[in-house]
């Protein structure tokens, strides 16, 4: 029997790629670990999970992965990155900064939250532009990245204690927190939603960056 789940790739260089899996599968949709270019066809949306940003952008070079990203999200691809993936789908990063994929047009400063013993639980604040959705939202943070400096397209999904920590362009999301960690399923659930007056909404925001002043991009020179 064929399995119509719908498919959600997960890059697999490093984080709780399992903790990302189990939330999908609550939600009706299936993983699919990601470590080449190959295995990003017929998804219907990409994870880039948690862990070390500097490890993982140069697993995105020894994967030959950054290019087929960047087309996926060209084509029209959901993504979501979630704190060190929220880095690398930025417009450049700083802090000790990591080359990105330059998805997203807003900047991130690495660990602007001190080390890993300063980890620490929050909720998104109340009333962020009046959108109920994400009230009460449970947010785990880790080494956790700072956004700012967001572009015209981008929403503030969600602030905690006034700072932005879920953004939205077009059908690509970051947050610096780990939603991986707790039972909430909702930003999960917003990665799947592909409704056709979703898309509509979003239409013109969804839209590659014209220079990567951060890494990857063309406008890299090569060999460096």
């Amino acid at each position: 029997m064929t399995d119509s789940r719908p498919i959600v790739g997960v890059l697999g260089i490093q984080g709780d790629i399992e903790k990302h899996f189990a939330a999908l599968e609550r939600l009706g949709a299936r993983g699919r670990r990601v470590l080449s270019p190959r295995d990003l066809e017929n998804l219907h949306a990409l994870i880039l999970p948690g862990g070390e940003s500097t490890t993982i952008s140069k697993g995105l070079v020894r994967h030959e992965l950054v290019k087929p990203i960047q087309q996926y999200a060209l084509a029209g691809g959901a993504i979501l990155g979630t704190c060190a993936g929220a880095i690398l789908l930025s417009r450049v990063s700083s802090n000790h900064p990591v080359p990105t994929l330059g998805l997203i047009d807003i900047e991130s400063e690495r660990n602007a939250y001190g080390t890993q013993l300063d980890s620490f639980v929050a909720y998104s604040d109340a009333d962020v532009d009046s959108d109920d959705r994400w009230s009460g939202l449970e947010c785990v943070f880790i080494r956790a990245p700072r956004l700012s400096k967001p572009g015209p397209d981008v929403e503030v999904l969600v602030r905690v204690e006034g700072e932005p920590v879920l953004v939205r362009q077009g059908r690509r999301f970051a947050c610096t927190f780990h939603p991986e960690l707790t039972d909430d399923l909702r930003l999960h659930e917003a990665l799947l939603d592909d409704s056709p007056a979703r898309r509509s909404d979003l239409r013109g925001r969804d839209r590659l960056l014209d220079r990567w002043p951060g890494g990857f991009g063309p406008s890299r020179p090569r060999g460096r």
